[in-house]
């Protein structure tokens, strides 16, 4: 059995807000971002620097969960979502083969909504972070979360966040499907949110759970 922890919104209307405003905001961020706008790798805001593969490879093991904050337009807005642990606004998952370490996560542009699961090196997903945290599962190999992950590669982005489709795979989202299959005694918490009348993740379902371990944090 897959235990999921429903938590009622205690701040209804700043959430409202939050998920709302990815979607009214759409032509704003539209206007103002787009594919090809500069992100030198060290300078990503100002007076902080990017995370550097150096900085973080030495932790890492097979099937890491990997929190980032990042600095899109968009990501204050899903860092807000979690009501206690405001440190990250993404997720991906750590695979090592051969010495060859990727990182699998569904990433979602407003501007054009291409994108989804996808496969990059480690350097690509850090290049925009300037906060990681790392955390492992207490009760699955490693393994055998990303070659769950892996799977779902080619998915498109999921801007329904509806848990029961798999066809379509938001951030979260990915994690939760990969441990409903190879660790269900897992607890990914979801809350409810009116604004979009479904149950989200939020990232610190995974931050402040019991059921994994936080094995590295760095804030540039």
């Amino acid at each position: 059995m897959f235990y999921v922890y429903n938590e009622q919104m205690t701040y209804k209307k700043k959430l409202f807000l939050i998920i709302g405003g990815i979607f009214v905001t759409a032509a704003v961020v539209i206007g103002i971002y787009t594919n090809t706008r500069p992100r030198p790798k060290e300078s990503i805001k100002e007076n902080k620097k990017a995370i550097i593969v150096s900085d973080v490879i030495s932790y890492l093991k097979d099937g890491d969960i990997m929190l980032r904050q990042g600095d899109g337009p968009l990501s204050p807005m899903f860092r807000d979502i979690s009501l206690t642990d405001k440190r990250f606004s993404h997720l991906g998952i750590v695979r090592i083969r051969d010495e060859n370490i990727t990182v699998i996560n569904s990433v979602g542009y407003i501007r054009n909504r291409k994108r989804g699961v996808e496969e990059v090196s480690l350097e690509n997903y850090l290049h925009v972070a300037y906060e990681i945290g790392v955390f492992r599962a207490k009760y699955a190999e490693g393994p055998t979360i990303s070659d769950k992950a892996i799977e779902y590669v080619g998915r498109p982005f999921d801007w329904d966040f509806n848990l029961n489709d798999e066809s379509k795979i938001y951030c979260t989202e990915l994690l939760y499907a990969t441990l409903k299959y190879v660790a269900p005694e897992h607890n990914v918490s979801t809350m409810y949110v009116d604004a979009v009348g479904k149950e989200i993740i939020p990232l610190d379902s995974i931050s402040n759970s019991e059921d994994f371990d936080e094995i590295l944090y760095i804030a540039n």
